[in-house]
Parts: structure tokens; sequence; C-alpha cells
């Protein structure tokens, strides 16, 4: 039963956010987004711990970054102190982007929490932090 409901909510969540993004960032996808973020709290994070922060796994953040990269929304350089590493940073028009989504991510994300009063909604995300084992900085 959990994770039928989690299934659940997470699709429901996708479906506020490409509602609410489709028409102002077009094909951005929520983990497009979720990659941008975590490289523009952290410039120079490479690919491995990326996958790591954002959950997911090497060969999805890789094809995720290589679509990044394409729209000139990411920057993939060789790490100088490890030469198999990749860092990542986010560009000027990525993070553009970024700004001009947010508005949109919000409502988003407070149209899939709506039926919740503001005290539920604070102990849904502690209940979610704490079952998916994530600190307030991770989420």
């Amino acid at each position: 039963m959990p994770g039928h409901l989690a299934r659940r909510f997470q699709q429901q969540a996708v479906a506020a956010f490409n509602a609410e993004l489709t028409e102002i960032a077009g094909d951005l996808t929520p983990v497009q987004y979720s990659t941008l973020l975590a490289v523009m709290k952290r410039p120079g994070i490479d690919q491995a711990t990326l996958a790591s922060t954002i959950a997911h796994d090497r060969a999805t953040i890789t094809g995720v970054i290589d679509r990044l990269v394409k729209k000139g929304l990411l920057t993939r350089n060789i790490s100088e102190a490890d030469r198999r590493s990749r860092m990542l940073r986010i560009t000027q028009e990525g993070a553009d982007l970024l700004a001009k989504v947010q508005p949109a991510v919000d409502r988003a994300q407070q149209q899939m929490v709506s039926k919740l009063s503001d005290d539920e909604q604070e102990q849904f995300i502690t209940l979610l932090r704490k079952a998916t084992a994530l600190s307030s900085d991770d989420a």
C-alpha cells in the first residue's frame, strides 16, 4: 500500500509540474529541473555526486546532463584533480531559466499539498524526509 500511494503521489506531482511549466519551459522535465537546481547550489559538482544527490542512477543522469549541455543550460568539463571525473556548472542561460520557472514550480508544489492544512503539510514533508532519510538540505 505505501508503495502504491507513493507512486500515485509521484504521478500527480509530475502532472502538476508539467501543467505549470510546459507553457513557459517547453520540455523541461522534473529530473532536468532537479539537476539544474542541484548544480546551481553546488557549482563544480561531479556527475557521480550529482546522481547520488538527486537520487538517480548514473546512466539516467548522464542522458539528462547530455540534453542540458546540448541546450546550453549546463557545462561539463574534465576535472583537473581527477581526469575521470566530469565537473558541472550551470550557464547563465540555465540560471535564467531556473529563475523564470521558479514561480511555476512553487505553484506546482503548492498544488501537490493543497488538500492538506498548513500543519499537515509540514508534517507530510517531515515524514517524507524521514521515510527517505533526507535532510532538509538534500530535498
